[in-house]
C-alpha cells in the first residue's frame, strides 16, 4: 500500500470545518438509549453515531451486547436523525448483518486486530465494499501488525480507509487505561499522511476528566477527528461507564478545543522556530554521544563481570538507580513515567551490550 491523496476521499467528502466527530454510547442497550442518544446529538459537531452492537470482553460473564437486534435500533436512529452510523465487527457473519442494515462505518477492534486470520477473513467479507472501515490499534504495541490489517483491508478493493488510535495495553499501572505511545501514531502518521487518523480517548483514559486533554494533544499532532464514548447518563451504562461523556459534555469540549494551523508563513515564526529547532538537535546529538559514553562504560562493567563470573543483572544497583533517577527527574521537570520508560530502554541497552561481552 502507497500513500495518496486518495486514501483522505470519504474524509474530505464530509466538506467538515471541524474535526471529524464520532460519539454514541459504548454499548447499545435499549432502543430508548440509542435514539436518546441520538437525537441529543444530531445538532452537535458530531456527525457518525456510533455503539458497539457485539462487545468482546475480557473475561465471560460481563455484558456482551445486545447483538444483532443493536443493529434496528442504529438504522432508526439514522432515519430519525440523519446521522451515519458506525459499529464494531469482528467476524464475517458481524460484517454481513451489519451491511444489511445499512451501517454506514465498520471498525475492527483492538482484539481483532492481532489477530491476521480474522483479520483477512473480515477482508474478504467486506471485498469492493465503498463502506468506510476503521482499523483500531491491535492491543499490543505493534505499528506493523497494525498496518498489516489496513494493507490486508486494501488489498480486497477497499477504497474508504482509516485509522483508531485507542492506545497500548501495559503491565505497569499508569494514569491511563491505555498508554497512548504516541510516538507509535506518529510514527504511522510519517508513512502514510494521508490516511485519516482517529483518536479514541475513551479507551486511552478510561476515565472522563482526561478526555478532553487527550484530543487537544491529538489536535496538536493533526489528528483528523475523535471518537467518544457518549450516553445520556454514563454513570448508569451497562460497559465502561467511568470513560463515558454526556453529550452536553461532548459539545462544551468541541468549543473548547482549538484547533491549530500546520504551519506560520510569518517570517518572524520561522525564524524562532529555526532557532529552536537548531538547539534540539544540538542537544540531540549531545544526548546520542552522552548514551554512547554510558554504554562504553557498561562495556568495561560487562568486562569486569565477566571475569569474576558474575551475573549480568544486578537487581538492587538497578532499583537504587530506577528511584534515584525518577526523583532527580522530578526536579527537573520530567515526569515519572517518562524517566521509567527512558531508564529501562537504557538498561535493557546495557545488558545488551554486557550479553554480547559474556558471550564473546
Amino acid at each position: 500500500m502507497e500513500n495518496k491523496k486518495e486514501l483522505r476521499g470519504w474524509l474530505d467528502a464530509f466538506g467538515l470545518e471541524h474535526p471529524l466527530v464520532i460519539a454514541g454510547p459504548c454499548s447499545a442497550e435499549t432502543e430508548e438509549q440509542v435514539l436518546n442518544i441520538a437525537h441529543q446529538l444530531k445538532d452537535t459537531d458530531a456527525t457518525v453515531l456510533r455503539a458497539g452492537i457485539w462487545k468482546p470482553r475480557t473475561r465471560p460473564g460481563n455484558f456482551e451486547g445486545v447483538g444483532a437486534l443493536g443493529l434496528k435500533w442504529l438504522k432508526k436512529a439514522k432515519e430519525e436523525t440523519g446521522m451515519l452510523t458506525s459499529t464494531e465487527v469482528a467476524n464475517p457473519h458481524h460484517v454481513d448483518l451489519a451491511l444489511e442494515n445499512d451501517v454506514d462505518i465498520l471498525w475492527i477492534g483492538a482484539r481483532t486486530t492481532v489477530s491476521p486470520f480474522i483479520v483477512q477473513e473480515i477482508a474478504e467479507a467486506l471485498k469492493g465494499t465503498d463502506k468506510t472501515v476503521l482499523v483500531k490499534n491491535p492491543v499490543n504495541p505493534d505499528l506493523s501488525l497494525w498496518l498489516g490489517a489496513v494493507e490486508r483491508l486494501y488489498t480486497q478493493d477497499i477504497k474508504n480507509l482509516g485509522v483508531i488510535h485507542r492506545g497500548f495495553s501495559a503491565y505497569e499501572k499508569t494514569k491511563y487505561r491505555n498508554n497512548p505511545e504516541w510516538q507509535i501514531a506518529i510514527e504511522l502518521q510519517n508513512k502514510f499522511p494521508d490516511l485519516p487518523l482517529i483518536l479514541d480517548p475513551s479507551h486511552i483514559a478510561g476515565r472522563r476528566d482526561i478526555i478532553f486533554d487527550l484530543c487537544q494533544t491529538a489536535l496538536d499532532l493533526n489528528y483528523d477527528g475523535i471518537m467518544v464514548e457518549t450516553h445520556h447518563t454514563p454513570d448508569d451504562a451497562w460497559s465502561d461507564a467511568a470513560q463515558q461523556i454526556t453529550p452536553a459534555t461532548l459539545i462544551q469540549i468541541m468549543k473548547d478545543l482549538q484547533i491549530r494551523k500546520e504551519i506560520s508563513e510569518s517570517e518572524e515564526f520561522q525564524n524562532k522556530l529555526g532557532t529552536l529547532r537548531a538547539k534540539i538537535d544540538v542537544a540531540d546529538n549531545q544526548l546520542i554521544e552522552l548514551l554512547s559514553k554510558r554504554m562504553k562504560i557498561s562495556d568495561e562493567i560487562g568486562q569486569v563481570k565477566k571475569a569474576q563470573n558474575v551475573s549480568v543483572l544486578q537487581t538492587k544497583r538497578w532499583n537504587e538507580i530506577l528511584g534515584k533517577m525518577v526523583l532527580e527527574g522530578e526536579q527537573h521537570g520530567l515526569s515519572e513515567e517518562f524517566i521509567l520508560r527512558l531508564f529501562k530502554a537504557v538498561h535493557q541497552e546495557s545488558i545488551n551490550h554486557q550479553e554480547k561481552i559474556m558471550k564473546s
